[in-house]
């Protein structure tokens, strides 16, 4: 038994160690690209890079979630394809191993990959669903990175322009100029040469200093001058008050998912039929990856004895894997309709569990027809 745990161990080893390489490569990929947009757009808003930086973060696990099945599949791959290159494989063949029993240990490394997708599907996921929007509505209400932005005319709200020439180290706001034209009766314009954005427990304050009023009548087109030399502008009004965002289906406990109560349904919008499908999803996530891993196996274990490469077979798994994508994204549509639907989420990996035993059994029943010819049979 020594030597089968040190082929499981050897094999598991580097099946893990490509695995992380890919996942790190996809999750980089991935995560760059989300980052742009969300780059462009936090930053764009006047946020700060810490701002940013904690967003994103925030949708790893997301991420983390969609490509560690890809990686495992490519990591068995790019392993079993190396490995029968340099005989490693035709040797434990050789050797009495069965294509089961070579299967074992990526079985393992399947099993260790469910594992991690259990906990990202039922723990980190939701969990960082929640704190993201909490974050981006707490983002939506920042007054200062909306509002503040030197050089630029911006308009916080539907009939104000606000512009700024140059924003100090301390905060204070140089050369402001701001325009109300919401009156349907005036328009109000104000001038200053210095201004400080201040806290209350109303809301933000705008203390104008040494500057000027001008209001406009509509009616007559006569306009008013007012110097001051403070002048105290509420924005509470510009800001439009947002309730706490309620929570959505990716954001809630599985438990909560399997016995959803009528005001959760009511607060998501969502159906029972939703929220029973989600919740099975979860489970069926994970198993998806250990398919992927043991169809990538058994389809390269048919080019063991190819003189030809493996090319062919490589190809053959990745439509597989493809096959596997489009019935889970075709039961999902069926699955969201039907309140029976919800073991529709279990087709896909089901499927790729049947065909990697299937192309296993035909892995190992050519090796045997000619390791037993027909008694009797003709010689040339």
């Amino acid at each position: 038994m020594r030597p089968v745990s040190r082929f499981d161990r050897y094999l598991l080893s580097q099946l893990l160690a490509l695995f992380g390489f890919f996942s790190l490569v996809l999750v980089a990929v991935y995560w760059i690209n989300r980052a742009v947009g969300l780059f462009d757009q936090l930053i764009g808003d006047g946020q700060s890079a810490l701002v940013f930086l904690e967003v994103s973060i925030l949708t790893l696990p997301s991420v983390i979630k969609l490509v560690l099945p890809i990686s495992a599949f490519a990591a068995t791959v790019y392993v079993i394809n190396r490995l029968i290159r340099e005989s490693e494989l035709v040797v434990m063949q050789a050797t009495g191993f069965s294509p089961l029993r070579l299967a074992r240990p990526v079985l393992y490394f399947g099993l260790v990959v469910a594992g991690m997708m259990l906990i990202l599907t039922h723990v980190l996921v939701p969990a960082s669903r929640v704190t993201l929007a909490l974050r981006n509505a707490e983002i939506a209400q920042n007054v200062t990175a909306r509002f503040l932005r030197d050089g630029q005319f911006v308009h916080p709200a539907t009939g104000i322009t606000l512009y700024i020439r140059e924003i100090a180290a301390t905060g204070e706001l140089h050369d402001l100029f701001l325009a109300d034209n919401r009156s349907p009766a005036n328009h109000t314009t104000y001038t200053a040469r210095r201004a400080l954005l201040v806290r209350a427990d109303s809301g933000p304050k705008l203390v104008m200093l040494e500057g000027t009023v001008q209001d406009l009548s509509r009616r007559d087109q006569r306009m008013s001058i007012t110097r001051f030399a403070d002048f105290t502008y509420d924005l509470a009004g510009l800001l439009t008050r947002r309730a706490p965002p309620g929570r959505t289906i990716d954001g809630l406990s599985t438990t909560e998912l399997l016995a959803p109560t009528t005001a959760l349904l009511a607060e998501t919008g969502q159906t029972a039929t939703a929220f029973r499908f989600e919740a099975h999803s979860r489970f069926s996530q994970p198993l998806l990856a250990t398919a992927a891993a043991l169809t990538g196996f058994s389809a390269l274990l048919l080019g063991a004895f190819s003189r030809f490469g493996l090319w062919r077979q490589i190809v053959f798994a990745a439509l597989l894997l493809i096959g596997m994508q489009l019935i889970n994204t075709a039961t999902t549509s069926f699955g969201l309709r039907d309140p029976r639907g919800w073991p529709l989420t279990y087709a896909a990996p089901l499927t790729g569990l049947v065909v990697a035993g299937l192309l296993l059994w035909l892995a190992q029943r050519p090796r045997r027809l000619r390791a037993d010819p027909t008694p009797g049979a003709a010689q040339p």
